[in-house]
């Protein structure tokens, strides 16, 4: 009787220990129908045209962006750069328009300084009246752009 009872305990042991493995362990998927099918030529020419597309449209709204002067709500209202030219390698005269009036800027490696204010208006093209004769407005210009740094450069005398 004990001998009977031993059994049938070792018996409900075994298949408890078997039904809980069987609930852990991974049960092996049936096999596929069909194998994957690859991509063909035409997968890949119509990857390669959306792409294309892709590309296109980011460089038609950078394009329409530039073209429209799209720019985020209250930026750029104040500032504005109406005029920049290269006086140097590292060099450049910039002209910034801020409310009704203009500031001529030299803008240089590691600094900027303020060469002269003027109101807003119209840039004229004739010469100016201080140019000597033979040189072009830009080279006139730059010889008094490098005067006024020259007496920026130079230590000031204590008062």
């Amino acid at each position: 009787m004990k001998r009977l009872r031993l059994q049938q305990l070792a018996a409900g042991l075994l298949s408890g220990i078997c039904a809980a493995a069987h609930a852990v362990l991974p049960t092996v998927p049936a096999p596929a129908a069909e194998p994957a099918r690859s991509f063909g030529a035409a997968g890949l020419l119509q990857a390669g045209f959306g792409l294309a597309v892709v590309v296109a449209l980011i460089f038609l709204c950078a394009w329409a962006a530039r073209r429209f002067g799209l720019q985020a709500p209250g930026s750029g209202r104040l500032l504005k750069v109406v005029s920049s030219a290269m006086v140097g390698q590292r060099e450049r005269v910039v002209v910034v328009e801020i409310g009704d009036s203009w500031l001529v800027l030299g803008v240089a490696a590691g600094q900027v300084r303020a060469l002269h204010t003027m109101p807003a208006g119209k840039l004229s093209e004739a010469p100016a009246a201080s140019a000597l004769p033979g040189m072009t407005t830009a080279s006139a210009f730059s010889q008094k752009l490098l005067e006024s740094l020259g007496r920026l450069n130079k230590p000031r005398k204590p008062d």
